[in-house]
Order: structure tokens, then sequence, then C-alpha cells
């Protein structure tokens, strides 16, 4: 069965929000570790714990940076205070005070990560799309290439854990389907390596624009969208509509790091539509004008007897104007040797036509009904509900059935008909 993740992202969205949200749903963590090891990239260690936000217990995922790597992602006295520059990292070396260089790599140095990395190929390529993503929103920004640019955020030691991890742990709950309707994002600016920028910061309008994300301004101060967070989204999602109705299978909450008026928490939940059943079955059609009406209908006795799903005939004109009859037979795959079989032996035809087809099948279950004449079989289906209104149940009594009442009985067809449905419903104050 297909895994569908639906992101809920009233929060905004980041990297680490993401990574610890995923492995609350039940990632696994030693497989993680294991990915993360095997990187060849120096001056981090990741924390996992739990945390409170807003009285919620959450999964927290911290990127430890040894202070060469430092980047302030999390200070938010840096990120938004008045007077930055008393932020600036640095550190004492020999009597003197220095900053710290900070490594630009670009996508050919990530490829040479992500290549040396133990990843499986899904997570992989989850991995480098993303990087992608990330990388052309960057050179829009700069004016440049996706080769050219070297870039703070993508190449920064965390974002690139950051990333790897969401690949991993969406590769190991083996998940198919990503459904993510609408970012929210704060407003106001934010200190970042190349100053001052407005919220959404550029990377991220960049992203949404390109891939069509709908994203809502909640008024409020505060980055709530990282452009690894947008960047995740754009790379794996695969729809931005929830169905009509659905089961929340499991739920998963991730924690950030930032303080803002919204609590700082993502919801991965796993969820499956209640939809109607997709069924494969195979169409048998043969047109034959020279059998009498006797012997099709014998051929239509034997072809259901013989597990055939559905007969019917449609008039129909063949070659030089000559009236005939179309045979369709509906059937599954184990069945069409011996339904050919049948048709070739008691028909006329020379030729049958086969074609795959789907068809949506509601769900169904079988019951019994007792009523004043007896007992009757009936056959119930589950309708989906739509516009948050629940499923209903339809009672459809057994031809079978109704005929061996009313001949019991004396009563008409209806009469029989409507009492099994009228009691069913009764009995299930439907």
């Amino acid at each position: 069965m297909m895994k569908t993740l639906y992101l809920e992202c009233y929060s905004g969205i980041s990297g680490d929000m993401t990574v610890a949200a995923l492995l609350d749903l039940g990632a696994d963590e030693q497989v993680l570790r294991h990915a993360l090891a095997s990187l060849p990239v120096k001056g981090f260690d990741i924390k996992i714990s739990r945390v409170k936000k807003s009285g919620l217990d959450v999964c927290d995922f911290d990127v430890l940076l040894d202070e060469e790597h430092e980047n302030h992602d999390h200070d938010m006295a840096y990120l938004h205070g008045d007077d930055h520059m008393e932020h600036v990292h640095t550190h004492t070396h020999g009597g003197g005070e220095h900053m710290h260089p900070h490594i630009h790599r670009g996508m050919k140095e990530i490829r040479e990560i992500l290549t040396q990395a133990d990843l499986t190929p899904r997570a992989y390529e989850t991995a480098l799309r993303i990087f992608t993503v990330l990388g052309e929103a960057e050179a829009k920004a700069h004016g440049t290439t996706l080769e050219q640019v070297h870039f703070h955020e993508v190449g920064a030691v965390d974002s690139i854990v950051d990333i790897v991890s969401v690949a991993v742990c969406l590769d190991n709950l083996n998940i198919d389907n990503v459904i993510v309707p609408v970012l929210y994002e704060g407003g106001g600016t934010i200190h970042c390596q190349h100053g001052i920028l407005p919220v959404p910061v550029p990377a991220v309008s960049n992203i949404v624009a390109a891939h069509g994300i709908r994203l809502a301004l909640t008024g409020e101060n505060g980055e709530y969208v990282t452009p690894t967070g947008a960047a995740i989204v754009a790379a794996v999602r695969t729809s931005d509509k929830l169905p009509e109705s659905f089961v929340m299978e499991k739920i998963g909450l991730g924690g950030g790091k930032r303080e803002y008026k919204r609590p700082g928490i993502l919801r991965a939940i796993l969820i499956c539509e209640e939809e109607k059943e997709q069924e494969k079955i195979w169409k048998l059609e043969s047109n034959i004008d020279d059998c009498t009406g006797e012997n099709l209908g014998y051929v239509m006795e034997r072809l259901m007897e013989a597990g055939a799903r559905d007969v019917h005939y449609s008039a129909v004109y063949m070659k030089k104007n000559r009236p005939a009859w179309q045979l369709n037979v509906i059937c599954t795959e184990e069945s069409i040797p011996k339904l050919e079989q049948i048709i070739f032996e008691e028909t006329t035809t020379i030729g049958i036509r086969k074609n795959r087809v789907e068809r949506s099948v509601l769900k169904r279950t079988f019951d019994t009904v007792q009523i004043s004449e007896g007992e009757a079989k009936v056959k119930l289906c589950q309708v989906p509900g739509r516009d948050g209104v629940k499923s209903i149940q339809r009672c459809y009594p057994e031809y079978e059935s109704v005929v061996q009442l009313c001949r019991a009985s004396g009563k008409s067809y209806q009469e029989i008909y409507q009492e099994i449905v009228a009691v069913w419903h009764e009995e299930n104050r439907w």
C-alpha cells in the first residue's frame, strides 16, 4: 500500500523541524546516524531529544556545530536584533581576534559529498533534488548559474545535515506521496550573511514562485519558512490537495528552535485516504452476426457459471450493414483462458478482442435481514462522503432472496424489496 505523508506547516517549516517530525513519526534513528556518520563533512554532531512546545511533547533534532562552523541560525538576537555586529562570530587565537571564514560550497562539492556518503539510491536522489531546488533559488537571487553559485545556506554544515537527514528519513519511512497544501510565513526582516533582508527572504520567494507553492502570510514578525524548508517542500511534494476524507494513521511532531508568536511545531501525518477501491479487470469483446438468440442466451449462462463478472450484448452494425450482436464479457485475468474457450466453442466468432481496464468499486460487505416473510441477503456499499459529510451506507437486497420471498409469500417484487430496505435502515438507524 502506498504511504502518503501530510505536512501541516501552520508554523512554517525548516530543515530541523522536518527531520524531528519524521523521527517522531518512526524513522529509524540508527539508520540516520549511520548515514550521517558516512558524510565527508566535519564539525558537527547531532542530538535527538524531547522538548515541550506549548505544553506538547515534541521531538527535537539539533545539529551541534563546533565553534568554527557556528552560523547563528538559531540566535534570535542575531537574526532580529538591532545591533547585528555585536553578534558576529569571532574567536581569539594567539592574542588576536579573527572572524571565522565560512566554507562556500557549490553544487559540485555537494554532489561529491552525496556520492561519497552511504545513502540508498532513493535517499541520494531526494537529497540531490532538494539541494538543486535550493541552489537554483540562490543562483537566481545572486544573478548567476546553478553551477557557478557558491551559496552560504546550502554549503553550511547544518543545512547539509538537515537535507541529508530528511532524505534518509523519508526513504526509511518508505513515503510515496507528500501533500503540502500551504506554507505559513511571517514578515519583517532578518539578518543573514548577505545583510538585512525582508521576509520571505529572496531564496524562499524564488522557490515558492518557481514551484507554485501557496504562501499564507500571518502578519507576524519572523521567518517561519527557511530556504531549506521551502526547498524540501518543493522537492518532495507530490500534491497540494488533501483527499476529501482520510484516516490519520500516525502523527509526528517536530519542534523548531526559533521562538516566535506561533509555536514552532511541524506536524507530519501519515494518512490513509478513504477512497473507492481500484480494481484491474479485463473486457472481452466479439462481434457475432450468425448465432441465434437461444444460442447466445445459453452462452451467457455458461460464461456466468464459469466466473465472468458480467456479460451483456449490445446491438451493432457490422461490415456490409449486417445487424449483429457485440458480446461483452467482464472478467479477471485468471478467468480469460476458460472464458475464451467457451466463447469459441459456443459461438461462431473467429476472434476475441481483449482490453485491460480499471474500474472504481465501492467497498462492499454482505449481511442478512429478517423480515416477516423470512430471511433475505443484502449487499452493503460504502459511499465516501465529501465536503465534510461522513460516508454513507446503501442497502441492496440480493435478487435471489427477493424472488424466493416473493414466491413464498405471494407479494410483489417491489413490496418485498422495499420491506427489506426499510427493516435494514430501521435496525441500523439510517
